[in-house]
C-alpha cells in the first residue's frame, strides 16, 4: 500500500514529496525545488517574475516557464534600463515573436513598466528594497499551512496594497493576485504546504536572507 498524502500534496517518480501543482512535470518540479519561494533580491530577476506574471494572465504559469529563456532572450534578459529603450519597432519584432506570448498589450505593458521600474528604483535605491516592505509580518501569516489555507490565499493585504501603489505609480498587468503569485515565487512568503520537503528548505533561506533597505 502506497504512502497516503495530505491534500495538496504528491510525490514524484524520485520518491520526493512536493506540492501537487507540479504534477508529473520534470520542469516544473525542477523550478519548484530550485526557485519557487527562495527570497531573491537581484531586481533584474524580480523585474522578469513580475512581468512574466503579467503575461501569464489567462495561461498557466508551466506555459510561462517553458517559455522563459525565449523571453529572456527577447527582453534583454530582463535588464529593465535597456527595456526602457524599447521602441515601436521592438513592439513589432516581439510581436512577431513565436517563442514568446504575443500579445501587444503585454509587450507595450512591460516596455512600459521598465521606465517605471527606473524610477522607481531611483526612488528606493534599489526595486528590491521597494518590493520587500510588502513582506508580510509573520504574526499576520497562518499558523499552519495547509493546503485549504493556501488556496484561500490567491491575494492577501498586502498584495492589494503593492498592487495598488503600482497602478498608482503607472504600472500596468499587476492585479493582487498577480502581485501574491510574485511574492509567493519570490519568497516574500512560503507557501510550500506542510509536508512538502522543501518548505524547511525554503525557511531556512528565508531566515538566512538579508532584507533589502
Amino acid at each position: 500500500m502506497g504512502l497516503r498524502l495530505s491534500e495538496g500534496l504528491s510525490a514524484g517518480a524520485d520518491g520526493r514529496i512536493r506540492c501537487s501543482w507540479t504534477s508529473d512535470k520534470l520542469d516544473y518540479q525542477k523550478y519548484h525545488d530550485e526557485e519557487w519561494g527562495m527570497p531573491i533580491s537581484d531586481d533584474n530577476r524580480l523585474f522578469e517574475k513580475i512581468c512574466l506574471e503579467g503575461f501569464q494572465s489567462g495561461l498557466s504559469w508551466l506555459t510561462i516557464l517553458r517559455k522563459r529563456e525565449n523571453f529572456r532572450d527577447a527582453f534583454a534578459n530582463f535588464d529593465y534600463e535597456k527595456i526602457a529603450e524599447f521602441g515601436s519597432d521592438d513592439v513589432e519584432r516581439l510581436a512577431r515573436n513565436k517563442g514568446i506570448v504575443r500579445h501587444r498589450g503585454k509587450i507595450q505593458s512591460t516596455i512600459s513598466n521598465a521606465r517605471r521600474a527606473i524610477v522607481l528604483a531611483k526612488e528606493y535605491g534599489t526595486l528590491a528594497a521597494y518590493f520587500w516592505q510588502y513582506e508580510p509580518e509573520p504574526g499576520s501569516r497562518p499558523k499552519r499551512l495547509d493546503y485549504s489555507t493556501v488556496r484561500a490565499l490567491s491575494n492577501t493585504a498586502e498584495s492589494y496594497n503593492l498592487s495598488i501603489d503600482l497602478k498608482k505609480r503607472g504600472w500596468s498587468f499587476i492585479g493582487p493576485t498577480t502581485a501574491y503569485a510574485f511574492m509567493q515565487a519570490m519568497g516574500l512568503v512560503n507557501d510550500h504546504i506542510e509536508g512538502c520537503e522543501f518548505r524547511d528548505q525554503v525557511e531556512e533561506s528565508r531566515r538566512n536572507f538579508i532584507r533589502p533597505s
